[in-house]
Order: C-alpha cells, then structure tokens, then sequence
C-alpha cells in the first residue's frame, strides 16, 4: 500500500484547490482520487461549458447552511480572493448581467489553471472510492487496491449529475465514522405544479423576469415555463429554500399596475408581458380580457394578482435535473475553522459534501474553493 501524508478523494473544484494549495505551500506528498477517467468534469460543463466562478455579490445570506461556517469560510479566500487567484493565472473573468463571473472562453481555462497548480500530485483517475477506514494512519479502499494516509479530505461533492460520476460515498465514509450526515436532496432544480397550475404547462418555452418570494427571501431572474412545471434561474434558486408550501411569484416586478386603471387597451396588450402567458394567466384567475378602464374594483383586485401570485407546487423535477444538492455532512460536526471533523482528527470534508448549499450563480463554486482554501491552511500546519 502506497503511503501519503495527505489523501483528497475527488477531483472536482474544491478537491483541486486543496490539493494545489497543500502542494503550492509545502512539502506533504498528495494523491487526489478520482472516479472519474478525467478530473473537474462539473466544472466543465456547468455555466454552458463556460463556468460561473463565483458572483459579484458573495455573502452568507446566498447559502442554505450553517452562516457561522460559511462566513469563516469566505473571511479565508473570499470572491476577490478567489478573483485575484485566478488572474494570477492568466484567466479574465468576464461579467455577465452584471452579477456572474465567467471563464471568457470556456471551463478548460480555469481546469488548467487548478491542473498547474497541483503539479507533483500523484493524480489517480478511474479509480472509484469504496470506502475509508481506520485513523492513524487511514486506509482508503478503491477498486484498484489501498492506500494510507495520515490526513484525508474528502471532496466527493453530492449526488447530482449522476452522468458526471457524482455519488454518495462522502456521506457513507462520514457514516461509518459515525458522523452526523443530512440525506441529500435536489437543490437548483425546476418545481413540479399541482393541477390548479397546469395552466402554465401549455407555456412551455415563454420566459421573463420574475421575482419570487419563498421561506423569507426574495429572488429576481428569469423564469421559464416547461413541460414539467416552471423553471429558470429564478425558480432554481427559490427551490433551495422551498421544502413545501406556498411560493409567492411576482410575474411583474417593479410595475405598478395601478397606472393602468384609465388604460383603454385590453389587459394582455397592455401589461408588458408576452400575450400567450397573459391571455393564459387571465383564464387562470377567471377574469375576462378587456379594456383595463372597464374593470370594476374586484376585477381590478383579481389582476393584482399579478403581482403576488402564490402557488403551491407539487414538488421537484428530482436529483437527475438538479443543479446542486441539499445535505451532506451536518455541519455541527465539522471545526467551522479548519473543516475538520471533531470526533475524527484529520478527516476533512469540503465543498458539495457539508450540506451548505448556495443559490445558483457561482455560489457553489466560491464555496468549493472557500471551504478548500480554509481546509489546506490547516493540513499545512
């Protein structure tokens, strides 16, 4: 059995990022373990192949998770942090609708960056973690035969993308230690409707900016009508926050409908919005399409539904159309300094393996690279 003096098992954002910041800054001997016959494929083909980064706005208010943890995570290698290290490397992220950084050409610039960096790592692809056992030194069991180690993180992120290789193993290693682990569940994924709803499944395809109100927050991007329910950036957001119960959708947000009232126009020609979802909204709340100065006050009541539409959906598209997961390893058993589980020294657990979940908009990835930086600092020690 090969021995190292740290093992991180997966080969994904933050995995790479430990890995290199361990190897940058000092002289441990590092394998990365990786399922995969190539490494970071999340990072690849998120973001449209070109991978949103991290977001112009980075605080723990954009994460489902323990706040405490998250914003000691991002005090180590924060979004300018995070920004800066990847300049260093030649990439220039560019900003789309102001708020979401890019790689300007594709995924494979930042992938080369992290590769560089983690250059004198022993980087083992193809093999597939089975389990984790013993402490002092741990024994790592893969399908291709044992390692030890005295550290091990594991980065094994959650179990979406099941095409990418992703898997529950991180929880099961962190079970058999005995430690606290959340079951996972979709995160960033579309909502299912109840019948009262299905009115928007005949919209499949319409998209516009909405904003949406669910468990105390309040959301703003596009949202999309599908086959399956409603979707968009808007909807894979809120669905972080949403476990049941009602949502409330503003279809117009910022407009104030009450300037209407003298409007000879009828409703759906008036109300910027495409007609096909007017004329379908209208039919839904059961008012009849015509000049908005013939409504009386009821009627007028009715279409400021538009507004603060709550609906309850059925449920979600489910762990193959999702974007990310909840759950993972309970936070209250990990160091928030060090990542560090507290019954189990140094066994480490980062990124999309701790249940802390982010929005989407490059949340997810910050957090990969945050919890990694914060993890490697202590392992240097």
């Amino acid at each position: 059995m090969k021995h190292y003096d740290v093992l991180i098992l997966g080969a994904g954002a933050g995995g790479l990022m430990c890995a290199a910041q361990v190897r940058q800054n000092s002289s441990l001997s590092v394998a990365i373990i990786e399922g995969n016959t190539r490494p970071a494929l999340k990072l690849k083909a998120s973001g449209g192949g070109k991978c949103n980064l991290t977001n112009v706005e980075v605080d723990e208010s954009h994460f489902l998770g323990d706040e405490n943890l998250v914003k000691q995570a991002l005090s180590v290698f924060g979004q300018k942090a995070l920004l800066d290290y990847f300049k260093a490397g030649g990439l220039r992220p560019v900003i789309r609708k102001e708020r979401y950084y890019f790689c300007p050409k594709s995924s494979d610039e930042i992938i080369t960056i992290l590769m560089g960096k983690t250059s004198g790592c022993d980087l083992l692809l193809g093999y597939k973690i089975l389990s984790v056992e013993g402490q002092n030194p741990f024994v790592v069991t893969t399908d291709k035969g044992k390692f030890t180690a005295e550290k091990v993180v594991v980065a094994t992120g959650g179990a979406s993308y099941k095409e990418l290789g992703a898997s529950d193993i991180g929880l099961k290693i962190a079970q058999s230690y005995r430690i606290k682990t959340v079951p996972f569940s979709p995160a960033l994924v579309g909502l299912t409707l109840q019948p009262k709803e299905f009115w928007m499944k005949e919209l499949s395809g319409i998209s516009f900016p909405a904003r949406i109100h669910v468990a105390g927050k309040t959301l703003d991007e596009d949202l999309l009508f599908a086959h399956k329910g409603i979707s968009g950036l808007v909807v894979l957001s809120a669905s972080l926050y949403w476990h049941k119960g009602e949502i409330v959708i503003d279809f117009l947000p910022d407009f104030d409908v009450n300037i209407l009232k003298k409007e000879k126009k009828s409703i759906s020609t008036a109300i910027p919005l495409p007609k096909r979802f007017m004329k379908a909204f209208l039919e839904a709340i059961g008012l009849e399409d015509k000049g908005c100065n013939r409504l009386n006050p009821q009627e007028f009541e009715k279409l400021l539904s538009i507004r603060h539409y709550a609906m309850a959906p059925s449920g979600t598209f489910g762990l193959a159309k999702a974007e990310a997961c909840r759950g993972g390893v309970a936070c209250e058993e990990l160091n928030p300094l060090t990542m560090e589980a507290y019954t189990v020294p140094n066994l480490y657990f980062i990124g999309e393996t701790v249940d802390v979940t982010g929005e989407l908009g490059g949340y997810n990835f910050q957090w990969a690279f945050s919890s990694a930086v914060m993890c490697s600092k202590t392992i240097m020690l």
